[in-house]
């Protein structure tokens, strides 16, 4: 069976996952509950997670990921200080690499795979980035072992063990969730505007908002999109908007064509959202157009809920400083956005990569990182009460709506088809021609044998 197969097979699991342990406690009110503030991260109790003993040689750990913005490094220190906990003597090479939403870090890490020299572990999303980039090329161990010795496979969703196993063997372990179909908004603008956001918003109810808030004088939505890739989930986002999840799940089974009426309209739809972003979108990167909405200079940003470690980050509140909402029209299903870590083939520091593992999978490394990410934890047995109001309105949503899979964020289809889809955006940026739009992803589809 082809990986893209199983991959279609493994988000259809996806679809009937019921997360019994998330979901033990009752399901909190949308946003409009009252404001707490996530807690701060755990200490962590060493005796409580089995640590290996490292080998002869030098105590280190290179760690390679894209996590440099300011509520990203906060949530990396917190696994760090996790993993000190099991290893306090080891070293860490914190070898991050900024920008592009990760297509920089992963440019500079293909250079290193080939050329014999990887890193100990990797910053990876599961799907066909793991599977397509790392798997098959040999570049990564398999860690089973670790998820019997951790007891994992009980306290881990199977869908979510499924989309990094290959042949039986598992190569990944999470540390959190995200949502990525998210609508994040500037509270004090929108109560000055008089605009008023519900529970969930539809595309119309946007479109008039943001001629509101332009009348206002204010700029109705915030984009960073340097490294394309923003505009991109932006599109992503307003394509399931606007197709629904099951015609976007389509998409990627052959079910759905990229020139169908439906999805030529979400383009169109994509082009006005356009007209409302801030004139300087280009030169801003995702973190810079937050900044920008946490200052006020804009009111509304589409993005995945990494967004929300930026505002913990600056100290603001759940409900009083920044709200939320599903992006426009997504009510009901949740992008699924998931970031892990991986053991290099013949890693220069096996055992410390072992014990990273096992604190990325445990459950205090989990309680300390996702308050200050804005993920939810991988695990089904995190304690609610240590996440505040967006993070419970996350795991309700998770628990409850169709997850689907992000193309932005290398799960949906292959790299090609990615860089495809960036390619087109960028075009579309320009011209805004919604036939040749169409026709890029059509021939880019085609090129990938997406749904054969």
């Amino acid at each position: 069976m082809s990986h893209r197969k199983n991959w279609l097979a493994l988000f259809s699991l996806l679809l009937v996952i019921t997360f019994i342990a998330i979901g033990c406690a009752q399901p909190t009110p949308a946003p409009q509950a009252q404001p707490t503030q996530p807690a701060a991260p755990t200490a962590v109790e060493p005796t409580k997670v089995a640590a290996a003993v490292p080998a002869a040689g030098e105590d280190k750990l290179e760690v390679f990921s894209w996590w440099t913005s300011g509520g990203e490094a906060a949530a990396l220190d917190s696994l760090f200080t996790t993993f000190k906990g099991l290893s306090a003597s080891t070293e860490i090479i914190n070898a991050t690499i900024a920008g592009g939403g990760g297509s920089n870090a992963r440019a500079v890490l293909q250079t290193r795979l080939a050329g014999g020299d990887p890193p100990d572990t990797w910053q990876v999303h599961p799907g066909f980035e793991l599977l397509g980039q790392y798997v098959e090329p040999g570049y990564v161990d398999p860690i089973t072992d670790l998820y019997a010795s951790e007891k994992w496979n009980d306290v881990m969703p199977k869908g979510l063990v499924e989309m990094m196993t290959k042949d039986g063997q598992v190569y990944g372990v999470l540390a959190g969730v995200h949502r990525g179909n998210g609508l994040w908004y500037n509270k004090k603008v929108l109560d000055k505007a008089g605009v008023t956001v519900g529970a969930t918003m539809s595309v119309d109810e946007f479109m008039a908002a943001a001629e509101k808030l332009k009348a206002a004088g204010v700029t109705p939505l915030c984009v960073g999109d340097s490294g394309v890739w923003a505009s991109a989930q932006l599109f992503e986002n307003t394509l399931l908007g606007v197709i629904g999840p099951d015609k976007y799940a389509g998409l990627w089974n052959g079910q759905t064509a990229f020139d169908e009426a439906d999805v030529k309209q979400a383009m169109t739809t994509y082009g006005k959202m356009l007209e409302y972003q801030n004139a300087d979108h280009s030169a801003l990167s995702w973190d810079q157009a937050i900044k920008k909405l946490m200052e006020g200079s804009c009111a509304f940003s589409s993005m995945g809920d990494w967004a929300y470690g930026e505002f913990v980050n600056a100290k603001l509140k759940d409900n009083v400083d920044f709200g939320w909402v599903s992006h426009p029209g997504t009510a009901g299903s949740f992008m699924v956005v998931a970031d892990g870590f991986v053991l290099a083939h013949n890693a220069p520091h096996k055992a410390q990569t072992q014990n990273w593992l096992r604190a990325l999978g445990s459950k205090a490394g989990q309680e300390a990182f996702n308050p200050l990410k804005g993920s939810i934890p991988a695990r089904t047995d995190a304690d609610r009460s240590k996440f505040g109001p967006y993070h419970n309105w996350s795991m309700d949503s998770f628990a409850k709506d169709k997850l689907v899979p992000s193309v932005v964020h290398g799960s949906a289809a292959p790299a090609a088809f990615q860089q495809a889809l960036n390619d087109a955006v960028t075009a579309f940026i320009v011209d805004k021609n919604t036939d040749a739009f169409a026709k890029a992803l059509v021939t880019a589809a085609q090129d990938a044998k997406i749904g054969k």
